[in-house]
C-alpha cells in the first residue's frame, strides 16, 4: 500500500511538474515571442494592465469628485462628462475607427502616400468635425431657453473640451493602428484623470466652489494637457516609421468605409450611455449619481473587452488584407478566451464586493448594490464572443456591424422609456442587460452569416468554416 501511494505521488508531482512548466514556457513564449499571437498577446496585457491601472485612478477621482461636490453637483458634472466624451467620439465620424483598417492596408502595400494622407487626414478631420459641431452646440444652447441653470456653464465648457476630446480619440486610433498602446492608452487613461483630480484639487485649495462648473473646467485643462503631450508621442514615434514625403487622400473611399463605422461607434457609444442619459432626462442628479457610480464599479470587468481590442483589431485587418485566412480565423478563436474568462472572474469578484466599493462614495450610494448583479450579467454575455464587432469591422463588414448596433439602440431605448418610469434605476440597468444580451445575439449572427465564423466560447462541433469568403 505504502509503494502504491509513493508511485501515486510521485506521478502526480512529476504531472504538475510537467504541467507548470508547460505554462513556464507559454509565459516564457508570449514574453519573448515575435509572431503575431505573442505581440498580440503582450499588446492585450499591456492594454490590461493600463486600463486596470486607469480604472483604479478613475474610481478613485470619482470617489474623491463624489466626497468633494456631493450627490447632486457631482450628478450634473457626470452627465455633462459623460455626454461630453460621448459626442467627442461621435464628431470623428468614424475616422478615428477606420485609420485604424487604413493605416495596416497601406503599410502590407507600402503605399506611403496615401498612410500619410490618412494620418494626417483623420486627425484635421476629427479636430475640425468637432469644432463645428460645438460651436452649433453653444449657440443653440444660447439661443434656447428651459434649460436648467446648473448645466448651463458646465454645457459651455463641455462645447470647449469636445474638439480635444475628438483630437485624442484620432490620435488613439493611429497608435493603436501601429500597435503602440502605450502612447494609444496612458494619456486617456492614466494621465487625465490624474490631471482633473490634481486641478479640481487646486481648486478646492484654492477656495473655489466644488461644484460642476470647476470640475468641467478640470477636465478641459486636463484634456489640453493630456493631448499635447500624446500628441508629441505619436509625432515623435512616427518620424522613425513613416519617411518624409507627399500625402495622397482618398476623401471617397474613405468615407465609404468610415461613415458604417461612425454609425457602429455612434450606436455602441449611444447603447453603452444610454441608461445613464435616460436615468439624467428622468431622474434627479442625485439619483444619477448613484447609478454612475454602479456603472463605474462595474467598469474593470468591462475593460478586458475594451483591452483585447485594442491589442487585436489591426490584426484581424492585417490578416484579412493577406488573405491568411487559417490564421485569421485561428486569432479569432484566441481572442475570445482572452476576453471570456478573465471578464467572467472580474464581474464575480466586482458583484461579491461591490457593496464595500459603493461605500466609498458615500453612504446614499450603497443603494446600488443591487444593480451591480443586473449589470453584470450584461459584461459575461457580451464576453462569450469576444470581440466580434472588431471582427465584422475589419473584415469589410461594417454596414452589418452598423445595423446590428441600430437594432441594438432601439431595443435599449424602448426598453428605458418602458421601464425607467416604472421602476427607477432597476429599470435602467434592466433595460441595459437585455440590450447587450440582444447585441452579443446578434452580433453572433451577423459574424455567422456574413464571415461563416463561429464566434462564441463553446466551439461548434464541427467547426465552421469560412466557405472561402475571405476573398
Amino acid at each position: 500500500m505504502r509503494t502504491v501511494i509513493t508511485q501515486l505521488s510521485k506521478r502526480l508531482a512529476s504531472a504538475t511538474a510537467d504541467r507548470l512548466s508547460a505554462r513556464l514556457g507559454r509565459v516564457r513564449a508570449i514574453a519573448a515571442g515575435s509572431d503575431d499571437s505573442a505581440v498580440s498577446q503582450r499588446t492585450a496585457i499591456f492594454a490590461f494592465s493600463v486600463r486596470i491601472l486607469g480604472a483604479v485612478i478613475a474610481y478613485a477621482m470619482q470617489v474623491l469628485m463624489a466626497r468633494w461636490m456631493g450627490d447632486f453637483q457631482y450628478g450634473v458634472y457626470v452627465t455633462v462628462w459623460v455626454a461630453t466624451i460621448l459626442l467627442g467620439g461621435l464628431a470623428c465620424f468614424g475616422f478615428q475607427t477606420a485609420v485604424i483598417r487604413f493605416i495596416p492596408e497601406y503599410q502590407t502595400t507600402d503605399d506611403l502616400d496615401h498612410l500619410r494622407g490618412a494620418i494626417r487626414g483623420s486627425l484635421l478631420w476629427s479636430f475640425l468635425a468637432a469644432s463645428v459641431l460645438s460651436a452649433i452646440g453653444a449657440g443653440a444652447l444660447f439661443l434656447l431657453d428651459g434649460v436648467p441653470g446648473y448645466y448651463v456653464m458646465p454645457i459651455y465648457l463641455a462645447a470647449i473640451c469636445m474638439p480635444l476630446l475628438a483630437f485624442e480619440e484620432a490620435l488613439d486610433g493611429v497608435a493603436r493602428a501601429f500597435n503602440w498602446p502605450a502612447v494609444a492608452l496612458v494619456p486617456t487613461f492614466i494621465l487625465r484623470p490624474l490631471l482633473i483630480l490634481l486641478v479640481m484639487a487646486v481648486f478646492i485649495g484654492a477656495g473655489y466652489g466644488a461644484d460642476a462648473r470647476f470640475a468641467m473646467l478640470a477636465a478641459v485643462i486636463a484634456t489640453f494637457l493630456a493631448g499635447i503631450g500624446q500628441f508629441a508621442a505619436l509625432l515623435w514615434r512616427l518620424r522613425k516609421v513613416v519617411p518624409r514625403g507627399p500625402r495622397a487622400y482618398r476623401p471617397g473611399p474613405w468615407m465609404a468605409v468610415a461613415l458604417p463605422i461612425f454609425l457602429v461607434d455612434g450606436f455602441y457609444n449611444l447603447l453603452t450611455n444610454t441608461d445613464i442619459l435616460f436615468v439624467s432626462y428622468y431622474l434627479s442628479p442625485d439619483r444619477v449619481a448613484i447609478y454612475f457610480a454602479s456603472v463605474k464599479t462595474l467598469a474593470l470587468a468591462h475593460f478586458v473587452y475594451f483591452a483585447v481590442k485594442a491589442g487585436t483589431a489591426h490584426r484581424f485587418a492585417a490578416y484579412r488584407a493577406a488573405g491568411d485566412t487559417e490564421r485569421y480565423e485561428a486569432f479569432i478563436r484566441e481572442t475570445i478566451h482572452w476576453t471570456f474568462w478573465p471578464s467572467l472572474a472580474l464581474a464575480i469578484l466586482m458583484v461579491a464586493f461591490g457593496h464595500y466599493f459603493l461605500l466609498l462614495f458615500g453612504e446614499s450610494f450603497v443603494e446600488g448594490t443591487g444593480l451591480l448583479w443586473i449589470l453584470a450579467i450584461g459584461i459575461i454575455v457580451r464576453s462569450t464572443i469576444g470581440a466580434a464587432a472588431s471582427v465584422l469591422i475589419m473584415s469589410g463588414e461594417q454596414i452589418a456591424c452598423a445595423l446590428v448596433y441600430g437594432a441594438c439602440l432601439f431595443v435599449n431605448v424602448v426598453l428605458n422609456i418602458v421601464l425607467i418610469p416604472r421602476y427607477g434605476l432597476e429599470g435602467a440597468a434592466i433595460a441595459t442587460t437585455c440590450a447587450v444580451i440582444f447585441e452579443t445575439g446578434a452580433l453572433y449572427a451577423a459574424a455567422h452569416r456574413r464571415l461563416g465564423i463561429h464566434i462564441f466560447i463553446v466551439p461548434a462541433s464541427p467547426p465552421a468554416a469560412l466557405d472561402g469568403r475571405m476573398s
